[in-house]
């Protein structure tokens, strides 16, 4: 892996425990190759600039709804919860395009794509899996895709 993906993995872990405002398991990324498989419920988005890479938030629909209930105090469901999840992707990829700006990097952000039902993601080459959990939530993992031709 190119080093200079090195502090978007590392931003991004920053971005979910400080976007989410609750205590948090953030698990050990892993790599995966090229397809990515979504189950459920995922949310597509862009860093563009000077580093150019793609991200897929994505789990199960419960997950995101409690999760989405727990930051609102209500209960999200259809297209309420497909919005949450994209803003959700939104506010994890902002906070990370601040987070590498105050690294000297020129980003910007592509609005989310929100993809729902069972989806394979082609065109790249490798990816980070960045898997979080909290109490009874279940799990939503943050994508990374990587594409070696960047």
């Amino acid at each position: 892996m190119d080093e200079k993906y090195t502090p978007v993995i590392n931003g991004m872990i920053d971005s979910i425990t400080n976007v989410i405002p609750f205590p948090l398991a953030v698990h050990d990324f892993t790599w995966f190759q090229s397809p990515l498989f979504q189950e459920e419920i995922g949310v597509l988005l862009s860093l563009t600039g000077d580093l150019h890479v793609r991200f897929v938030l994505e789990g199960e629909m419960g997950a995101f709804s409690k999760l989405g209930e727990k930051m609102f105090g209500m209960k999200l469901e259809d297209q309420l919860l497909e919005s949450f999840a994209g803003e959700l992707g939104n506010m994890l990829v902002g906070h990370l395009s601040t987070y590498l700006s105050s690294k000297g990097l020129r980003i910007d952000i592509t609005p989310p794509t929100i993809m729902v039902g069972k989806t394979k993601l082609y065109g790249f080459d490798q990816g980070v899996c960045i898997p979080f959990e909290m109490d009874d939530m279940g799990v939503i993992r943050m994508n990374i895709i990587i594409d070696s031709k960047e």
